[in-house]
């Protein structure tokens, strides 16, 4: 199922097409957002609407990488320069996802661990978000609209939860930028990737320029 607003507009926009004969060109030039997306991966309660990946730089495309780094084969490893996520494997190999990061200022840095997952998990902003913008809504339940997406590993230190998320994302071209409020952002369908291969408990390293900690 593709985001409701994406649906409404196509449809509201088929008849004028077929009066018209315009193309999917032109319609995607009604909703921009339409443009991204070609299908739906199915998934309860929410088919994950499918990003064409063309538009996607191919640096930031889901791929089985070289990785030479020192951790162990199963840690998450984000480099928030890069905009790069890899998940550690054996025999010095990687899966690299591209990722959005926090805007300038907003990053989180550090070592923490995966303390619960979350499937199509409902959004609420945090004490910082709403006093920077007090007309955030308060709260907004899980589906295709929601700004976590599909998934969500929530990260822990210990028993604390440090309100940094990597999760989906409905922004698709917000992959490989730096505009988010810290969380890091994935494509729907490789956040679904990333969940069904961790477990509660995985480390999670997030670092620039090769440090852990500014």
């Amino acid at each position: 199922m593709l985001p409701r607003r994406h649906v409404l507009l196509l449809l509201a926009g088929a008849p004028l097409a077929a009066c018209n004969a315009r193309g999917p060109a032109q319609v995607a030039a009604v909703d921009p957002d339409a443009a991204w997306y070609v299908g739906t991966m199915p998934d309860q309660p929410y088919d994950v609407p499918l990003v064409d990946r063309s538009r996607i730089d191919p640096k930031y495309r889901r791929q089985v990488v070289a990785y030479a780094g020192p951790e162990k084969p199963g840690t998450i490893v984000v480099d928030i320069d890069e905009r790069l996520l890899y998940l550690v494997q054996e025999n010095g190999e990687a899966v690299r996802y591209g990722v959005g990061v926090g805007r300038q200022g907003f990053s989180w840095k550090g070592v923490a661990s995966v303390g619960r997952k979350g499937v199509w998990p409902d959004w609420g902003p945090t004490a910082t978000m709403v006093s920077l913008n007090p007309d955030l809504p308060r709260s907004r339940k899980g589906g295709v609209d929601n700004p976590l997406g599909a998934r969500a590993l929530y990260l822990y230190q210990g028993s604390r939860d440090t309100l940094f998320r990597i999760h989906g994302t409905n922004e698709p071209w917000s992959i490989g930028e730096q505009m988010s409020s810290g969380c890091v952002r994935m494509l729907n369908e490789d956040v679904v990737d990333l969940y069904n291969r961790v477990p509660v408990g995985t480390t999670v390293m997030v670092k620039r320029h090769g440090r852990y900690r500014t």
